[in-house]
């Protein structure tokens, strides 16, 4: 079975859609093949999976780490959401600028980012879960979040009143974060 590259975007981010094998007892997909992802030139090693499930209107991010900067493999497993990924790499042609795909369970689609992007989502159906591959493991103590609804990036999300954590709601903007020394060590 071959899992498809259908988009690329922002210097690095790609879709992915894996094909599926159906029929009336269910379905079978590979959604990770090392050596198909190498071929699309992701040669990072997942070294950590996260699954997460929230209700209707939940966003969550945008969220990322920079010791170790890791990217992240995201799909939808059970309902719907709103996936977004911001390019924060100051040396990137694409610094600031956002991706954002629905996904639901059916469609089955996957959204890489690379490191140096941060990501979230926002829930569309009742309840979704999304799962999500990471190359680095999760280091509190270099992890931050830019504000869901910064200005400057002009994201349009699907909501206009989410259910945020006190974190997401207290977020800094890409530019206060531009102006930290950690910043820098985004590539």
């Amino acid at each position: 079975m071959k899992i498809h590259l259908i988009h690329e975007a922002l210097n690095g981010l790609k879709v992915f859609q894996p094909e599926v094998f159906e029929d009336e007892r269910g379905f079978f997909a590979e959604v990770y093949r090392k050596d198909q992802f190498v071929e699309y030139g992701i040669k990072e090693e997942f070294v950590q999976d996260n699954h997460s499930r929230s209700a209707y209107g939940v966003l969550r991010g945008l969220h990322f780490q920079w010791e170790p900067a890791m990217a992240k493999l995201m799909r939808v497993t059970f309902g719907e959401a709103y996936l977004m990924a911001v390019d924060i790499r100051k040396d990137s042609p694409t610094y600031g600028e956002w991706y954002s795909e629905t996904i639901n369970a059916s469609n089955k689609k996957m959204v890489y980012a690379p490191a140096g992007f941060a990501r979230g989502f926002c829930v569309l159906s009742e309840f979704a879960e999304i799962q999500y591959k990471c190359t680095g493991l999760y280091n509190k103590n270099a992890e931050s979040g830019i504000l869901w609804n910064d200005p400057a990036l002009g994201i349009k999300w699907p909501i206009e009143n989410p259910t945020l954590s006190d974190k997401d709601k207290n977020a800094q903007t890409l530019a206060e974060w531009s102006l930290k020394p950690d910043s820098n060590l985004i590539k």
